[in-house]
């Protein structure tokens, strides 16, 4: 089955440039229906709100962390099937492990390229 690119996917990052930069690699890759939060909390609520086939978080955030907020999808049942892709500057072992056990889809560690990003979907949603 093809992957729908016409699917909400929503980033979420509290640095503005990195929304637009994932936002611009989304779009290279012809993914169009894009939203954007700058934190956990916007974004927890976005997916309650909106039915979205991908989220790509950030790890760093405050006041709730890209952790937290996968925890927090997961752990619902309307959301925990969505696919989680997190973000990060910091490959560290434990991370990694915490962000597996939490049930993160992928993970891509800063910074990355549209190839990056694309093989990361592809393992997660499927070739396109």
């Amino acid at each position: 089955m093809a992957v729908d690119r016409n699917m909400q996917v929503l980033i979420v990052d509290d640095y503005k440039t990195m929304l637009r930069i994932i936002r611009n690699l989304l779009r290279q890759l012809e993914f169009n229906n894009i939203d954007e939060a700058t934190d956990g909390t916007t974004a927890l609520a976005k997916l309650r709100r909106k039915d979205f086939g991908l989220v790509i978080s950030d790890w760093n955030m405050e006041p709730m962390t890209g952790l937290q907020l996968l925890r927090e999808v997961r752990s619902d049942q309307k959301l925990k099937h969505i696919p989680f892709i997190m973000v990060t500057a910091e490959s560290k072992t434990e991370n990694v492990v915490a962000a597996k056990q939490a049930g993160v889809s992928n993970y891509i560690v800063k910074p990355f390229n549209a190839e990056t990003l694309k093989s990361k979907l592809v393992s997660v949603l499927g070739p396109f």
